[in-house]
Formats: C-alpha cells, structure tokens, sequence
C-alpha cells in the first residue's frame, strides 16, 4: 500500500476510532523526534506517521514498532518545521483498534560557531552569535578543563555568561531552541577568562609615604597599579611590578590617596580591574610652643600649646604625652596634664594623627616642678655620743635645713648640701627633728618629723663556753637602756639568732670547725637595737669525719680514708673486734691500719680534735681481713689422671678454689669441703699447686703451695711373645726414657718378674710354667723406686706343646682395682 493511501486510511479510521491513545513527544532534534504513546490491549504493532502541518496529505516518513514499544523515534524530518504525528495501534489482521495524534514541531537546525568571545571580568564571558529564524530561544554550554559542562539559556546577542572561574579555558558551543526542542551543538570554540583582580590593602608607615600590598594572584607574572591624589584628575604615579608590595614615597603629610591596579598573565593579556582603595597619609610633627605651671582647684598641672596645621584632610587629634605617664588629648591647640606633684621632671611631646595613624612626636621639651620635702628621716649613731640624721635625696635641690630639738628643750639647726647633719647626742634622750629642702623655686612643703631616741648600750662581762660540740653558752651583765636581746653567732655560711631578755643565752646547732662571730645587741621598743657593739670570736668543735672508705694494702694492713672537712685537726682511727684494737693518728685525712690478723672483722670509725675541742666520731665502717691460707695441703694421686687435694681447716673461710697448673693443662675444683677430687691429670708431668680461700663476703686470700709431680705414664702396646727354652718376652712401647720398668706376670700357680733399665722397652722371663692364664702389668718405676699402680693388667694364655711352650693368646684387658 502507498504511503497516501496509508495516510487517507488512518485519516478515515482516526474519525471513526476512539481517542484512547495518548501521545506525546519525549525530545526532538532538527532531524528527528521520540515519541511516547500508552499500551493498548490487543495491538500486535504500532504505525507511527510524521506529515507536515501545512501539507496533511504528504507524509514525509513512517514506522512500525513491535507489540511491547511505547516509544519510538521517526527521522528524515526537516529543521523547524511543525508536524501531526499520528500513532495507529492494529492487530494481527493490521486492523486500526486505536489512534493517536500530537502536534509538534521539530528542533531549529544546528547554529552557527560563536562569533565572539570576549571576557568582561574574571568570571564573565560576552558572547556574540548569528540569531536563526523560529529559535524560542539559545543555550550556551560550556565545559571546562575537567570536563565538567554547564549551560546558560540566553534570549538574545550579545549574552553575558557569568560565575566562571578566573584564568580557566572554556570550550563553547551554541545551540537554538524552539517549542520541539533544542538542535545539535555548534562547533566550539575555546576562550580564557582573565586573571582575578589583585586584593589591595594600603597603609601609611609615615608622613609622607603609603605602602600597598596583596596577596599573589595564581598564574599573574606581572601587576600595574596606579595612584591617584584625592580630588585630583590625572595620575601621579604608575608601578609595574613582579612583587606583592610597592612602597610609594615622596607624598603629601596628611593627604588622600586613590589606587587601583590589576595583574598580566602570560599571555600578556591584561586582568580584571580592582577596586579603588584609598588611604591618607600620616600628618605632619607638630611644634610645641609653650609649656608652664597651672592650679585648678588645688590641683597642679602642666599646660602645653602647639601650633595647629590648618592645611591638612580631615579632622586632626592631638595627644600629649608626659614620660611620667601623664596624658592628654585635644582637637585644638592646647590642653593641660594633671596632676602633677612636687619634683617631677616631665618630658613633654606631642605627636597628632588622623585616620592613617599617629604622626611622629615632637622633639622633647623638660619642664621641673617644686622640690619634694625630705622623706625616710633616720638617725645612726656611729659612735658613742655622736649621731647622724639622714634622709633621702631629693632631686633638683640647691640646699637642706635639718632643725633639731631635743627633750630638754635645747634646739640646733643644720644647713648642708649633702643628705645628712650630725650632731652631738648620748643615750636615754628623746629628739624630735624635720628637713626641709630649698631650690631655685623655692622651698619644700612641710614634711616627716621623726621622734628619735638614742640606742641602749653595750653589754659588758660577755663570757661564751662550749657546752657540747654544737652548742655555746653566752652571759653577760645588764645593760642599761636594753629591753631586749639579740645574740648573733655568724661564720662564712650561716647566721644564728637568739633573742631573750634575759642576760643568758644558748646558741645550737652549730656548724662543726666553724669560726663564728658573737655580737649582743641590746634592744627597746623606741630606738630598736645597738648595731655597734663589738664581736667576740668563738671556735666550734671539729666536724665528724665522712665518707670513710677503707682499702685493703695487703692482707694485714689497711689503708682508711675520710673527706677532709676541718681547717685544722688531729685524726684518731679506730679499729675494734674480736681480736683486739688497732688505732692509727695522723693530721691528714688517711691513715694505715696495720698487723690485722687474717679471718677477722673490725669496727672502724675515726674522731677529730682541735685547740676547740674533741668532735662526734665518725660513723663506723666493717672490716674485714682476707681469710687464712690452710697451714697443710696433701696432694694424692687416686688414678693416672685423678688426684685428690685435701687441706686443714682454716678460719675465716667460706668456699676453696684449688688448682693444679702445668704447661700441658690445668685442674680446678670449687668446694665448701676441706678436699676436693680433680680430674684431667696428665702423667709424668709437674704442676703448680694454688688456692684461693674466700670468706662469706667474698673476699679471697691467694695460697701457694709445693708443686706437684704426677707418676710417669703407664706403656702402650705392651705384647708377649713365646720364645725358646720355656721362656717369654714382653714388649711394650715407653712414654719416655728417662723411667724404669717392671714387669710382673701372676698366673695360678706361679709369679714371674722382670725389670728393663731406662731406655729399654722389653725384657724376658725364662722358665715359664706352660698350660696356665697370667695376668700381665708393665708399669714405670718412680725414682724412689716405688711401682705404680694404676697400669692396665693384660690376660694372656699359655699353651704347651709337648714339654715346650705352645700358642700365646691374648684375652683381653682388666681394669685396676
């Protein structure tokens, strides 16, 4: 069937259907358009037709779908054209069951690239595009260097694109837009924004220059910035600069500044403007044009005036300043610092600032005011009758008058320049006495008056006694005058006091071999206490000896040390225990402690005496002496490398170490015993005997002893063989030459011996009894001539043949007994 006869059937079918497919348009292109349509029951396809609507009879395209679609797309449409989309459900016969229409347009044609792109800011593009006809509207997508894409809905061209981010490459791409939908995107193009505008902040350091700084712009390799004055119309400075700061010198004091500026990225291509600061420099020093004394209201001050500088930018504050922390402020031209007090020296300035910061001060100017009465009046009496009145300095004063009257009526005065008078005085009377202080402004107000009366005196019979090694006893008579007691024992390193009303005291602990000064001071209530009264000198016991220390010089003589700690004394060292004392004396700080028994303990502690008397003992150390050597040592051989080693008892010792030490090896053993066995003994060789005995504490004495000679060494290889005549020969191989050797063969019923000289290694025995087993030994001679008794025994048979010997079978070793 023909696409027209197609449409006119639907045309027909979509009069007489019911309406009960709903259709709509999911998205559309210039070229195409999705559409969506509800299922019906029953339908086996979907027919999708696409005709213009000014054409209704010339459809320009069609689909079929499957029974389970319910959404399909129609191409081969023209751009921005309005279309009647008709979606016909039929069953298996292609019978209509029902139809659909919707009526829409498609989406405008793709657009032309971008025309211009330009940036108005940092974050703004102005953009620029060819209008197209039936376009609703544009969208301007943009993606940046992560990929990430947004788009703007613009109306019209020229369109600002704002929010973007500074110095960022864009690829841009436009796309129109009408009641179907949007078209494809143009081809992009790619702008950069430029960099952000530098953050200025400016201050003014001084009075005739501001500087500006800002934080570095990301990517900027360079920044103009320009200055303008307030008010003015042209620019008075311009800066390119690399750096994040400009100082700028040479302005006017107290006026307005304007500056802007902007950074160049590398590119060349200029940044976004900032905004314009502005900042005032600081004002000019102010002169000080008088300075002078002012009461109000019984109140002194100090009244200061300046000049005022008309010519400045605002409003000025003046701030006078004092260094005795005196302030005042002012707009005008003067004000006054109070309040200010007798004998001040003020140094005034004044410094004035506006909103850019204080102005340097002026150059100092120092006014002085009245002199101060004399104050802490006191009165010393350096010697009997005679006083000293003094008071403190009063500055910028010419002179002093001191006025003195004393209880009986009699009055002196005192003029000087100096800070004290002295004047005639004697113990028990009262004075009341003044200072007054002149200078070139006058004199002093009225000030202290001091009621002084004189020192008690001295006691007299003072008698100081040792009572122990820390302790004075101190008496004297009574003074007159003394209330009160003050004794004061003072040596390099301390000071001990003692107050009482009565005339005795005791002075304890005190340091040991210390030289101390005694001074009574007697004491009232009125005139306090008599400073002048002479020292008594008094030396104290000598110090306990510390830090003994005892070192052993041989086993009978010690050797004991102490920290020296006294100027000069005499030393007694004491040792006491079970067997007797020992003392040694010396005046240094060692002594030795000599014919100490061995096996002993001793309590050892050493005293010191002095002209001043004996001191504490010293805490007691323990000695003891290194154990004794065992009078009797006995070394007996037990095998041919076993020996026993037994000792008498000994006092003092806890464990023996014995060795036995030769140039082939050596035995020890270690034992609580008074013997011990040692293995691993060599034959025929001498040995060095030695012991070594120590105590409970571990202390050791060495022990030297005879040496010792092992027995020679049994043969080796010893064989008997048959010879002629009934007789038989031993052989053996020596372990040396310089030994003799016997050899004895026992049998059942006879014994047979022989001997070979040094130097041989066989001998023969004759007439051997044949048909018997005998037990055969060779062993050494000892020089004495003894045998030794440790040589392997050997088993050998002996046949006969007739009345001769036969066969000499040998049977095998047996061990010693």
């Amino acid at each position: 069937m023909k696409w027209p006869a197609i449409f006119v059937l639907l045309s027909i079918c979509s009069q007489a259907a019911a309406q009960d497919i709903e259709v709509s348009v999911f998205s559309a292109t210039s070229k195409s358009v999705i559409l969506r349509w509800t299922r019906v029951y029953g339908a086996s396809s979907y027919k999708v037709i696409a005709a213009p609507q000014n054409s209704p009879g010339n459809p320009v395209g069609y689909a079929v779908f499957g029974p389970h679609r319910v959404m399909g797309t129609i191409n081969s449409l023209s751009p921005n054209i309005m279309y009647t989309f008709t979606v016909a459900a039929l069953d298996n016969a292609q019978e209509i069951l029902n139809i659909g229409t919707i009526d829409s347009s498609s989406a405008p044609e793709v657009m032309d690239p971008l025309l211009t792109v330009k940036s108005k800011d940092s974050k703004t593009f102005i953009v620029s595009f060819s209008l197209k006809t039936g376009a609703t509207s544009y969208i301007i997508r943009l993606q940046n260097p992560n990929r990430f894409i947004r788009e703007n809905i613009v109306s019209s061209s020229p369109a600002e694109i704002e929010s973007l981010d500074p110095y960022t490459e864009y690829s841009l791409s436009i796309m129109s837009v009408n009641s179907g939908g949007q078209s494809q995107p143009s081809s992009p193009v790619t702008a950069k924004t430029v960099l952000p505008p530098p953050q200025l902040s400016a201050s003014s350091p001084s009075n005739n220059s501001i500087t500006v700084s800002w934080a570095p712009v990301a990517n900027a390799v360079q920044y103009s910035l320009s200055l303008y004055k307030f008010a003015w119309n042209t620019t008075i400075i311009t800066h390119n600069t690399s750096n994040t700061n400009w100082i700028v010198y040479g302005l006017d004091m107290g006026s307005v500044y304007v500056i802007k500026g902007f950074a160049w990225d590398p590119e060349g291509r200029k940044g976004e403007d900032s905004l314009y600061i502005d900042q005032m420099t600081r004002p000019a020093v102010p002169s000080i044009a008088n300075v002078s004394m002012v009461m109000n209201n019984g109140l002194a001050g100090i009244s200061v005036s300046w000049e005022r500088d008309e010519g400045v930018f605002g409003s000025l504050q003046y701030h006078v300043m004092s260094d005795q922390n005196l302030t005042c402020n002012s707009p005008s031209s003067s004000c006054t610092l109070s309040p200010v007090g007798c004998g001040e020296v003020h140094t005034v300035r004044v410094s004035t600032s506006d909103e850019a910061g204080p102005s340097d001060p002026s150059g100092p100017v120092v006014f002085i005011t009245f002199p101060c009465p004399p104050q802490s009046l006191a009165v010393v009496e350096s010697t009997e009758g005679s006083c000293t009145l003094t008071w403190d300095t009063v500055t910028h004063v010419n002179s002093y008058t001191a006025f003195i009257k004393r209880g009986d009526g009699a009055e002196e005065s005192c003029n000087t320049t100096s800070r004290s008078c002295t004047y005639n005085c004697t113990c028990g009377h009262t004075y009341l006495m003044s200072v007054m202080a002149f200078n070139q402004a006058g004199s002093s107000p009225e000030g202290q008056v001091l009621n002084y009366t004189t020192l008690p005196c001295c006691p007299e019979g003072v008698s100081i006694s040792a009572v122990s090694t820390d302790t004075f006893e101190i008496t004297w008579t009574v003074s007159r005058g003394a209330e009160l007691y003050q004794t004061r024992a003072a040596d390099s390193s301390e000071v001990i006091l003692c107050n009482d009303t009565a005339p005795v005291c005791a002075l304890s602990d005190l340091s040991c071999d210390s030289s101390y000064s005694v001074v009574l001071t007697p004491c009232n209530d009125i005139s306090g206490c008599n400073r002048a009264c002479k020292a008594h000198t008094q030396i104290t016991a000598p110090c306990m000896p510390m830090n003994l220390m005892l070192t052993q010089r041989n086993s009978s003589c010690f050797s004991v040390s102490w920290t020296p700690n006294n100027k000069l004394a005499n030393y007694t060292v004491t040792a006491s225990g079970d067997d007797g004392t020992r003392t040694c004396n010396t005046d240094g700080n060692s002594c030795d402690i000599t014919d100490l028994p061995c096996g002993s303990n001793f309590e050892v502690s050493v005293i010191a005496t002095s002209p001043a008397g004996l001191g504490l003992p010293s805490y007691s150390e323990l000695l003891e002496t290194g154990p004794c050597c065992p009078v009797d040592q006995v070394v007996d051989q037990v095998t041919q490398a076993m020996s026993n080693v037994s000792w008498s008892p000994t006092k003092g010792a806890h464990t023996f170490i014995t060795s036995l030490t030769s140039t082939r090896g050596h035995a020890r053993c270690h034992t609580m015993d008074s013997h011990c066995l040692m293995g691993c003994i060599t034959c025929g060789t001498n040995y060095t005997v030695t012991m070594e005995a120590i105590s409970h504490s571990g202390r050791r004495s060495n022990c030297s002893y005879e040496g010792f000679s092992s027995s020679a060494c049994c043969p080796s290889g010893v064989r008997l063989y048959g010879m002629a005549h009934s007789s038989l020969r031993v052989h053996w191989r020596g372990a040396g030459s310089s030994h003799s050797y016997v050899t004895e063969l026992v049998g059942s019923r006879n014994n047979y011996t022989c001997t070979a000289s040094p130097g041989e290694s066989s001998c023969d025995v004759p007439n051997i009894q044949c048909g018997d087993v005998y037990t055969v030994v060779v062993a050494p001679l000892s020089p004495e001539g003894s045998k030794v008794l440790f040589c392997t025994q050997r088993i050998y048979s002996v046949s006969c043949a007739g009345s001769n010997l036969g066969t000499v079978i040998y049977r095998g070793k047996r061990s010693v007994d």
